[in-house]
């Protein structure tokens, strides 16, 4: 689910160096001047964003060892969320308690947040400019090679021995043809997951997880937070679990009165309840969950056309911040042409604002709830199983969220066939888009072969678009 590694007991390793003096406990506002610093600096998706809090934290600061920081590490990986986030929520918590994880996990995804809604601002003010549109035209291409490697590179790490793999096909049969709803693959990967390693099934026996991040090792008895610690003190666990029941009443509360106030068809609490049902099964990362929001935005609710989610995704790949944060677009268009306000642009707004909010504060309550028993959760055989399969079917819808892409960037029309409880979409083959074919390809060639970076593919696509709207090709 994340890209950072292949072995829970891996260490990160390289030359070792000379022992250093355990550094001075920070204060919280150092402390917040460096989660500032981590926040701006979390592009490139998951890895990127974890190996830039392992650079800052472990190597530069070493507040946290290498130990502890993938023992965290695994442990936000059996939760549901953005794992970056949470896991700078974990150690912000782990370093100042209850304040220490909410400046941590709010710093996190604070630039994001403002950055996509600028640009959902000007997306809704300005999208049907032809410059605009040859932009976004251009990202899309690039999306679709990045969200490909997705698929590759999870799967090389999810797959390996030919139950995963089955898992894998039966998940993308179910989206694909059968338009069956992400939560429900998502728990029946995980109770086959489970019921494997209760029978014993060799397939499901505990292995793989997350290793090495890259940069230098640094000892545990080097840094403040050691990779082991002692029983969590009663105080703190009552802390961490107020905090957690908090963060819970603060998401269900304003969901709770907005169906009621409203009713279950206002596009607002539409947001809410969908949102929040995300936010309880967004395993396996952005990726994931977005095959079905795509499903769900576009095909049920009609937020959005099917391009534009390619163009909300192209946001949250190029501004700081977890790749969820692609979420606060859907919203901000569904409410921006659904509510009926008079100010559309303020109605986008808060339902940009209110996606986010059901997001992330499941978020704060799973790491409040969680960190204090994390060493029981993280030694749970039957748990970690089921995550491993949950993390193979991942594959799967990842690779319909990739062929869904295909079909609405390289044709222009597609049709729907159902017949029982088959239903699946196919592109009109005559209705190919031959530029944006070529522009994918493109991509392809160039973050498969030449293995370029993802904000040089993204940028270089981008800029295709616009030399071709120049050139009056892109009408």
């Amino acid at each position: 689910m994340s890209d950072v590694g292949t072995s829970s007991e891996a260490r990160l390793s390289s030359d070792s160096a000379a022992p250093a003096p355990q550094p001075e406990f920070p204060s919280l506002t150092e402390a917040t001047r460096t989660w500032a610093r981590i926040a701006l600096l979390s592009f490139g998706g998951p890895a990127g964003q974890i190996a830039v809090m392992h650079r800052i934290l472990v190597e530069e600061k070493r507040w946290i060892g290498d130990g502890r920081f993938l023992h965290a590490l695994n442990f936000c990986m059996l939760l549901p969320g953005p794992e970056a986030q949470q896991l700078a929520t974990y150690i912000g918590w782990l370093m100042h308690g209850t304040r220490g994880g909410l400046i941590a996990g709010a710093l996190f995804v604070l630039p994001g947040v403002v950055a996509i809604m600028a640009l959902s601002w000007l997306y809704a003010l300005y999208g049907d400019v032809g410059l605009v549109e040859a932009l976004f035209f251009g990202l899309k291409a690039a999306i679709l090679a990045i969200v490909l490697q997705a698929v590759v590179r999870i799967g090389r790490r999810a797959l390996k021995n030919d139950a995963m793999r089955v898992l894998a096909v039966l998940s993308f049969l179910a989206i694909f043809a059968f338009d069956a709803p992400f939560p429900l693959i998502v728990l029946t990967a995980a109770l086959v997951g489970f019921l494997g390693a209760r029978t014993g099934l060799r397939a499901f026996a505990p292995g793989g997880g997350h290793g090495s991040v890259g940069g230098a090792h640094v000892d545990d008895a080097e840094t403040l937070l050691g990779e082991e610690m002692a029983e969590m003190p009663a105080a703190a666990r009552r802390s961490a679990l107020k905090a957690g029941v908090a963060a819970i009443a603060l998401w269900l509360a304003p969901v709770a009165l907005l169906v009621l106030a409203l009713g279950g068809g206002n596009v607002f609490a539409e947001i809410a309840v969908f949102f929040s049902k995300m936010a309880v099964v967004t395993f396996g990362g952005a990726y994931a969950v977005l095959a079905y929001v795509a499903q769900e935005a576009v095909g049920t609710y009609g937020w959005l056309r099917p391009g534009e989610m390619l163009d909300g995704l192209g946001m949250a790949e190029t501004t700081p911040g977890p790749l969820i944060m692609v979420l606060q677009f859907v919203g901000f268009i569904g409410a921006f042409r659904e509510a009926g306000w008079d100010s559309a642009l303020l109605a986008g707004t808060l339902g940009g604002l209110l996606t986010t909010w059901v997001t992330f504060a499941p978020c704060f309550a799973f790491i409040f709830l969680g960190a204090p028993y994390m060493e029981r959760l993280r030694a749970n055989r039957d748990l970690s199983a089921a995550l491993t399969a949950v993390t193979a079917s991942v594959v799967g819808v990842i690779l319909n969220l990739a062929i869904w892409f295909a079909i609405h960037v390289i044709w222009r029309e597609v049709q729907r066939i159902e017949a029982g409880p088959l239903s699946l979409e196919l592109p009109v083959l005559g209705s190919i888009d031959w530029i944006a074919a070529t522009l994918s390809a493109l991509a392809l060639v160039a973050v498969f072969r030449l293995k370029l970076g993802m904000t040089t593919v993204l940028a270089g696509a981008a800029a295709l678009g616009i030399v071709l709207y120049a050139a009056g090709v892109l009408a």
